[in-house]
Formats: C-alpha cells, sequence, structure tokens
C-alpha cells in the first residue's frame, strides 16, 4: 500500500514543481517542444556506438532543471523507475557483438559493450529531459502548445484527459489497496485470485468515476478548450530559447566535442 500511495503523490508532485514561477517555466511551451524535440532528434541519431559525443548534450537537462527548480533526486528516481526496459533492450548486445573496437590500457573494450552504454546514455538523456520538460511547463502546458503547433485539438484533449485519468485511477487503487489491507487480517485475502478480482473492481470503479468527474466538468462549462493560468506568446526571449539552444545541438551532432578537446590538448 505503501508503495502504491508513494506513487501517486509522486505523480502529483510534478505538478506542484509546474506550477513554480521561473524564467523557464513563464516561457511559451512552444519554444520548449520545438528545443526538445530538435534536442531528442540529434540524441537518437548518432550511430549506436558513439558515446563520447553525447556527453556534452547533458549540458541542456540540467541547465533546464537548475533555472526551474527541479530536483534531480527527483528525476533520477523517475529515470530508475523506467531504466529496466532500456536496460532489457540493450544488455544482450555484449553477448551479440564481441568485436574489439577500442582499448582502456590493455582491457579491450567491445561494441557490444559501447552500444549498451550508448543506449542506456540516449534513454537517461530523451527520458529525463521530457520529465524535466513536464516539470516546467504542466502537462496542460504541453498539450496547449501541442495544439498550437497543429496537433489535432481532438488528440491533445484525449492526450489531457487520459494524464489525469492516471490521477482518477492512482486515487481509487490507493483507497482500494488501504481497504484490501484493514481486511486482510493474518494475510487472508492476499492471494492472485482476490488480486484478479480487484483489478476488475478498480477499472470499472475508475470508469464510473471518471464518467462523473467528465460530468461534473461539462457542468461547469467545460468546451474542450485547454486553458492555463499564464497567457502564452512566443517573443524575444523564447525565440533567443530556441535559436540558441538548437543551433548549439546540430552543432554538437555534428562536432565530438569532447574528441576535438582532447586533440588540442594532446595534439594528436
Amino acid at each position: 500500500m505503501a508503495n502504491i500511495e508513494a506513487a501517486f503523490l509522486d505523480l502529483g508532485r510534478l505538478d506542484r514543481l509546474a506550477s513554480q514561477d521561473t524564467g523557464v517555466h513563464r516561457l511559451d511551451p512552444r519554444a520548449k517542444i520545438i528545443t526538445s524535440a530538435v534536442f531528442i532528434i540529434c540524441v537518437v541519431s548518432f550511430p549506436k556506438y558513439e558515446l563520447s559525443a553525447l556527453l556534452p548534450f547533458v549540458l541542456y537537462p540540467l541547465w533546464l532543471a537548475g533555472i526551474g527548480r527541479i530536483p534531480l533526486g527527483f528525476v533520477l528516481k523517475k529515470l530508475i523507475a523506467v531504466a529496466p526496459f532500456a536496460f532489457l533492450v540493450g544488455i544482450w548486445n555484449p553477448f551479440l557483438d564481441k568485436k574489439i573496437l577500442m582499448h582502456l590500457g590493455e582491457v579491450g573494450v567491445t561494441g557490444g559493450w559501447l552500444s549498451f552504454l550508448s543506449i542506456m546514455a540516449r534513454f537517461a538523456l530523451t527520458v529525463g529531459t521530457a520529465f524535466i520538460l513536464i516539470a516546467v511547463t504542466s502537462f496542460q502546458g504541453l498539450c496547449l502548445g501541442l495544439q498550437r503547433l497543429g496537433v489535432p485539438k481532438v488528440m491533445t484533449v484525449q492526450l489531457l484527459f487520459l494524464y489525469r485519468y492516471l490521477f482518477v485511477l492512482g486515487g481509487e487503487a490507493m483507497r482500494m489497496a488501504r481497504a484490501r489491507a484493514l481486511r486482510t487480517f493474518g494475510g487472508r485475502g492476499m492471494g492472485l485470485r482476490v488480486f484478479s478480482h480487484i483489478v476488475g473492481h478498480l477499472l470499472m470503479r475508475t470508469l464510473d468515476r471518471a464518467q462523473r468527474v467528465y460530468q461534473a466538468m461539462l457542468a461547469r462549462g467545460f468546451d474542450g478548450e485547454i486553458r492555463i493560468k499564464r497567457e502564452i506568446t512566443f517573443g524575444a526571449a523564447e525565440a533567443v530559447f530556441t535559436v540558441g539552444w538548437t543551433a548549439l545541438f546540430i552543432a554538437l551532432r555534428f562536432v565530438n566535442l569532447p574528441r576535438l578537446i582532447g586533440t588540442l590538448i594532446t595534439g594528436s
């Protein structure tokens, strides 16, 4: 039960971080969406063995988190929670690709290990940036920004409803888990059969609650438009932010900065 409550509270914390008032929070969501999209495209477009060229890209998520006052520990915890998926994708590479591509002293490093580390680095950069982007923009802001960028309204509204549905699902799961814990004296009622019944009831109760929430939204005048507290305008600050960062990403995509610095220092 404690795990469910912790996950639910963590989900709400993302919204609380997004309600802060910092320079990066006040930027138009479109600027942050475009810049982050260019960042992700540049990161994932590197060859599979590339690792050193990815290192300078860590500047962008660190800058966003620093200016937006987003705790890095919170982002790291989220990354660790979803890291097993990326780990399972790449962990087979060292067993399949055993060609030695470089040496660290006397130790040979195979292409499999390089590609595995490259996958984990890309995962940390892209998923970490996505979490920070939500934390400095809010999910409503992102949906509104996508809509202003030309994404069909029906898709952005459905995306927003799906996000809000997670809160309804989390609240119901927390209540049922607490009720189950109070009724399972001596561990009775903790089996798989009871668990499957609870999951079924959870989905039915959540659907019913979501329907009532939607009816309440209609009663309060919801007309399908996404609204946020701040007015969004694409001004000079947004242009500088977008052009500056995207130019840096494109430059880093074609110039391996760590290798260039190493060459300048060693002269070889």
